[in-house]
């Protein structure tokens, strides 16, 4: 990641006083030393990663700096951020190391839906801890110990508190929604997952903080998290990508571009460009493949770990033998435009 992200947003608490999750909706990277100066004046910002609580007449004076820096975006947000009786804090990351505070973690993940940062390029170690369950709800994020009070309020007032999910994550597109991307079920891509432009995210796709789509993807199956799937390629229904930390390993595992990942099946190791699996297989880095030549002969068997990140290969399993068989992929794969049109 960059050396230097600012974010000013608001935030929920629990009755406690404690930040369970954070909005920012114009996150910066690398701002300038004129804009960083500027609101450290403001906020007595000293240095080092930190999060600020900031007043509604600091929010005030924040809009006043980032109007002088020609951003704005932040200067709208900050001048209604002023009038607003939400909790407001600033979280200046310094440099890139694991979050140590709720707001934190949520500014980093929403770099990453924000797509200014590509997965795997910031520190997201001990996050799991870090945050915790959350009841999502059409009232907004309560805290599990809150929940059934507030059910109970809610009943009393006549009101419908809905509880769509209790997670850790909430849904991406409560926080962010990407240019260019169509997502049939919202609550199936979880914050932190980076959607490329011109991906569609049908009912049954699903998409894991840290994980996600480089550009133009169809996606019917399952991105676990750490997963980046490179540009035209394309995830069956049904079908799922192991994620790094399945069995504790930690082989990152990506598909590269123009690939296809068939119905039902499966993919445990890196894959490279242009390659196919079979509909119904699942290859792991320990499966044993046959590897055929260019007349269907077989030549050698490998494990599939051996042919990590090798371009144009088609996986397919010998009906009659049962064998996996590797050979050379002779079809690229080429999504429909019409269908990929997300305007």
């Amino acid at each position: 990641m960059a050396t230097f992200s600012l974010a000013f947003g608001s935030a929920t608490k629990n009755t406690a006083g404690k930040i369970i999750e954070a909005f920012f909706p114009n996150p910066l990277l690398n701002p300038s030393d004129k804009l960083v100066a500027d609101i450290s004046e403001v906020v007595n910002y000293q240095g080092q990663n930190k999060v600020i609580e900031v007043t509604p007449a600091q929010a005030a004076q924040l809009a006043t700096a980032f109007t002088a820096n020609d951003d704005a975006a932040n200067a709208k947000f900050a001048t209604a951020a002023a009038n607003s009786k939400q909790p407001l804090v600033l979280v200046v990351l310094a440099t890139d190391e694991k979050p140590a505070s709720v707001a934190e973690g949520y500014l980093k993940l929403q770099l990453i839906s924000h797509r200014l940062v590509k997965p795997h390029c910031t520190v997201l170690d001990g996050i799991f801890g870090l945050l915790h369950n959350i009841a999502w709800t059409n009232q907004g994020p309560i805290d599990l110990p809150e929940l059934a009070e507030r059910q109970i309020a809610a009943r009393l007032a006549g009101e419908v508190l809905t509880v769509s999910s209790v997670d850790k994550f909430p849904k991406m597109t409560d926080y962010v929604v990407p240019t260019g991307v169509r997502i049939a079920h919202t609550a199936r891509v979880r914050l932190g997952a980076h959607v490329g432009e011109g991906t569609t995210i049908m009912h049954e796709g699903f998409v894991n903080f840290n994980a996600g789509t480089e550009g133009v993807s169809m996606v019917e199956g399952r991105i676990s998290a750490g997963v980046m799937v490179g540009n035209g390629s394309d995830i069956g229904g049904g079908a799922s990508i192991m994620g790094t930390l399945s069995g504790g390993g930690q082989l990152v595992i990506s598909m590269g571009e123009n690939c296809l990942l068939g119905a039902n099946a499966g993919l445990g190791i890196p894959l490279g460009n242009r390659c196919t699996i079979e509909s119904g297989l699942y290859i792991t880095a320990g499966s044993k493949v046959q590897i055929l030549d260019a007349s269907n002969q077989a030549v050698e068997i490998v494990k599939a770990r051996d042919l990590a990140g090798k371009d144009d290969l088609l996986f397919r399993r010998n009906s009659i033998s049962g064998t996996i068989e590797c050979l050379t992929n002779k079809s690229a794969v080429e999504l429909n435009a019409e269908l990929h049109s997300n305007n």
